[in-house]
């Protein structure tokens, strides 16, 4: 598949929850949360019980991601995109 096709897959189901597959293997699960030209960046899902990753304290400056933390992904590295229903999560 294209770029392209990726590209207006991925503007149709922002929000949605999604499995991609690059084509080099790696596996990326999460939400899209938008999508340029280039990428498409999801925000990936949080295991139960986690707060997310390291940091100083609960409430101080933290690593890691939290909400709101989304990672681009090429639209042309993309070898599979899977829609994945909401009870999966």
């Amino acid at each position: 598949m294209s770029a392209r096709y990726y590209h207006e897959l991925c503007c149709k189901n922002k929000g949605r929850p999604v499995k991609i597959t690059t084509r080099d293997g790696g596996v990326h699960r999460g939400i899209i949360r938008n999508v340029d030209n280039h990428r498409v960046f999801i925000e990936p899902f949080r295991r139960r019980g986690s707060l997310g990753g390291f940091g100083y304290g609960f409430y101080g400056p933290g690593y890691g991601y939290g909400p709101g933390f989304a990672y681009g992904i090429a639209l042309g590295a993309i070898g599979t995109l899977v829609l994945l229903p909401f009870f999966y999560w």
